[in-house]
């Protein structure tokens, strides 16, 4: 995915609203750029995860559009779709993990889907590991994992395969202080790679000292909180 004008993502009024008459996002337009790190903050509630799932395609919105590296969203299809699909990745809040696979297999199946050598897979799976603090949950039941643990294995399966967007939901919640400075250490690096990181947080840990742009879900309306210094 590449764009010429450097924008990754471009949300235009968007609004999405949940039968009966629950408006979980109200007219938001924002620009995202390629390469940029960018923290959506907000109570539980206020739609962050509708925000991520939007640009993703497990939504789809009520009205306004959404483009991914130039491209409408709601008009992919079939292979286009799911090729925009492996660009992007996703650490789900409630993880969505194979609970009755190890901790490696879940990790390999996004670059398995993109027929990468069995050989950087393993490569890939270790160093992701390492840099998590699981190296000893390599051949462990996912679902045998604490939460924590759980958590960190969604975040080595949303960037294994490299991806050109990165959507992070609530990715420190049930981490303590030195394991959370391990996950903000990898997503800057994929960031300082090049991938455009969104980060849905309430912890204000991650993002109080950093120089990023912070913007905030209230009532469906973003409002800009700070921004950010140029990359």
């Amino acid at each position: 995915m590449s764009e010429s004008n450097g924008a990754m993502i471009e949300m235009i009024k968007v609004s999405k609203i949940y039968q009966p008459d629950i408006r979980a996002l109200s007219d938001v337009s924002v620009s995202i750029a390629q390469g940029e790190m960018f923290f959506l903050i907000g109570m539980s509630g206020a739609g962050k995860t509708t925000f991520l799932k939007l640009l993703c395609n497990m939504e789809t919105p009520t009205n306004g559009l959404i483009e991914i590296a130039g491209r409408d969203i709601q008009k992919l299809r079939g292979k286009t779709l799911a090729r925009m699909r492996q660009k992007i990745g996703v650490a789900y809040q409630d993880f969505k993990l194979l609970t009755d696979r190890t901790v490696a297999e879940n990790i390999a199946i996004s670059m398995e889907v993109s027929y990468k050598k069995p050989q950087h897979i393993k490569k890939r799976v270790r160093d992701l590991l390492d840099r998590l603090a699981l190296a000893d949950k390599h051949d462990a039941i996912t679902g045998e994992l604490s939460r924590g643990e759980q958590q960190r294995v969604a975040l080595a399966r949303a960037v294994a395969n490299s991806p050109t967007l990165i959507l992070v939901d609530e990715p420190t919640g049930n981490l303590d202080a030195t394991t959370t400075r391990r996950v903000m250490d990898l997503l800057t690096k994929c960031n300082h790679s090049g991938a455009t990181v969104i980060i849905a947080t309430h912890d204000d840990s991650i993002y109080r000292d950093t120089q990023h742009r912070i913007m905030e879900l209230r009532s469906g309306k973003l409002h800009l909180i700070r921004e950010g210094l140029p990359q």
